[in-house]
């Protein structure tokens, strides 16, 4: 039996934990980074958002031409200069949400065999549609955690802050 079904369901659920995961996310606590040059929410949720349009250009090439190329893509260059730190979480969760729907959609009735048909990815070689509907359910949940990370620590340093204040305080 195939185990095709459960990731495309783990690749479709991406979304929503995505949401769940941001939910309380306000103000200062968007912007965090744990030390300089790591992203925080704000910038993470961004770069899944734009992550998501480059695997739907990649899913769809392969089950559509023969052996496509798929361009690699820098991602920090993209953070920079799509300024990833002033753009909207909201927004950026919604485009993610809507283009990982839209990508799932289009994967959930095609033929198993579709699966096996390939790409050459410029910095990977080699790649089966396969391999992205993984990675692509891999890289959201890794993310995801990340931005869990930056939440917890956020959250503790700024627990530990109002300790030291109240302290000082008395």
């Amino acid at each position: 039996m195939s185990d095709l079904p459960e990731l495309l369901e783990r690749y479709r659920r991406g979304a929503e934990i995505l949401a769940m995961s941001l939910t309380g996310a306000a103000g200062p606590e968007l912007d965090f980074q744990t030390e300089p040059g790591k992203w925080s929410v704000r910038q993470i949720v961004c770069h899944l958002s734009d992550a998501e349009m480059v695997t739907g250009t990649r899913l769809r090439r392969i089950i559509a031409e023969d052996d496509p190329t798929l361009e690699a893509f820098n991602q920090d260059a993209w953070a920079h200069k799509l300024d990833y730190a002033k753009r909207k979480p909201s927004q950026a969760l919604e485009t993610f949400r809507r283009l990982r729907g839209e990508n799932h959609d289009l994967l959930k009735d095609l033929a198993e065999e579709t699966f096996a048909r390939t790409g050459t990815h410029s910095e990977r070689g080699t790649v089966s549609l396969l391999d992205l509907v993984k990675g692509g359910a891999e890289h959201a949940e890794n993310h995801i955690r990340q931005m869990r990370e930056v939440r917890a620590i956020y959250k503790e340093q700024r627990a530990i802050a109002k300790a030291a204040a109240a302290e000082s305080a008395s």
